[in-house]
């Protein structure tokens, strides 16, 4: 699981309530991912321009190791600390997904996700952090979010600067396998993001 946000938050009994009803309530979410999306995240994932970025992914990437990932974040969904979407085309085939992990008891929640690479470089990006950030704050309840990249993530990095996120120095983010990745990192509140969409 990620590391939670630097910037430590203590939640209300009330919101910590909230924030875990709303999450657990994505079980009847269209998008929400479920065992006969593991193929299709695994041919995602098997894509290195997708996936080579990205920490937490469940490597190496097997139908296995994929439908255990999938379980994993169902389990800590029904917990309230996981939603996991994915994104499909006409066709059905997987385009890419969204992971969101909460920490309700400190009203904070981190975005990781991606899409297909000939879906990359459309300038949607920068339009799915902002969704994705109005979503987990107005919809979702948090009060903070955290975000890494690779050092080397510049189209990430672009979007999340873009989104209206602060940067805030590097971290070393531990893959599931143990070894470590040095990331950008970057916070947003709820109150700087509602400053910023006032104006």
């Amino acid at each position: 699981m990620s590391a939670p946000p630097i910037t430590v938050l203590t939640a209300t009994p009330e919101e910590e309530a909230a924030i875990r009803a709303f999450v657990r309530s994505a079980e009847g979410h269209p998008m929400l991912a479920r065992p006969q999306h593991v193929d299709g995240l695994l041919k995602l994932f098997l894509d290195p321009r997708v996936s080579d970025p990205i920490y937490d992914l469940p490597r190496p990437f097997t139908r296995d190791s994929v439908a255990a990932w999938v379980a994993e974040c169902e389990a800590l969904r029904q917990e309230g600390r996981c939603i996991l979407a994915v994104a499909v085309d006409e066709a059905g085939e997987v385009t890419g997904y969204t992971r969101y992990t909460v920490w309700p008891e400190r009203a904070s929640a981190e975005l990781a996700g991606a899409r297909r690479s000939d879906l990359q470089n459309s300038g949607a990006g920068r339009s799915g952090v902002a969704q994705a950030t109005a979503f987990m704050f107005e919809q979702m309840g948090v009060r903070l979010i955290a975000l890494t990249a690779a050092l080397d993530n510049v189209r990430s990095a672009k979007a999340i600067d873009g989104a209206g996120y602060r940067r805030m120095g590097e971290v070393d983010s531990v893959r599931p396998d143990g070894t470590v990745r040095r990331s950008l990192y970057w916070e947003l509140t709820r109150d700087e993001w509602r400053l910023r969409h006032r104006l």
